[in-house]
């Protein structure tokens, strides 16, 4: 039917536009992060060949978003492209996973003494990184509450769950050290817990202001 198809091409501009949303602010917090690391630190704060494996596994957490759920309400009236909401969108939320980046380099170079570790230090950007990047798209998917209000679809939360416990895995096995990561220790993964709730409900309050204020297209 006419209708079906008109829903279902809203449903694909919606997803392309998570996407889009979700690429361009990670990538523009990453500049910020790696600016910021590469003044202080005497040594690379994340190898080649750690970026690379980084990109590859998160790229792999985001090919299920074509088949991820659409609000509702976002199906209900057309959407246009909107160049400048997404370069608002971008400035807003972009910088917030530069935060708590920073956070991290904070707790991996006074709490667990790193400055002479690069090992350590990159292992713990690593799977800071690979989980909030795994993490974001999940809060500026929906304009609700993520996972309460709005759910992601059963592939892309799969996805999501499968890159998260090989982040956390790889440190502790043969690949990862091939990689040049190191185990971390116990109390790491308390702080990291506490990094990544903190941006979770950040993202989620500048989300909801920026809707408020330009919208969500």
């Amino acid at each position: 039917m006419l209708g079906d198809g008109v829903r279902e091409g809203r449903k694909v501009f919606g997803n392309i536009t998570k996407y889009i949303k979700m690429g361009a602010s990670s990538n523009f917090g990453n500049m910020f992060s790696v600016l910021g690391a590469s003044a202080i630190l005497p040594f690379l704060p994340m190898a080649p060949i750690q970026v690379l494996t980084n990109n590859l596994l998160y790229d792999f957490s985001q090919t299920t978003i074509p088949t991820d759920n659409v609000d509702p309400e976002y199906l209900a009236v057309p959407r246009r492209w909107d160049i400048g909401n997404l370069m608002k969108f971008v400035l807003v939320i972009g910088p917030i996973s530069s935060i708590f980046d920073y956070a991290t380099y904070f707790m991996m170079l006074h709490f667990f003494k790193a400055w002479d570790k690069p090992a350590l230090f990159q292992t713990g950007w690593f799977v800071e990184s690979l989980l909030t990047q795994t993490l974001i798209i999940h809060i500026i998917r929906t304009a609700k509450v993520p996972f309460f209000e709005s759910r992601a679809s059963a592939a892309l939360i799969a996805t999501s769950c499968i890159i998260a416990a090989v982040g956390v895995a790889m440190p502790f096995t043969p690949l990862g050290a091939f990689l040049g990561f190191v185990p971390l220790p116990a109390s790491y993964w308390m702080g990291l817990l506490l990094i990544l709730a903190s941006y979770a409900l950040l993202t989620h309050v500048m989300k909801t202001w920026f809707a408020h204020r330009f919208g969500l297209n």
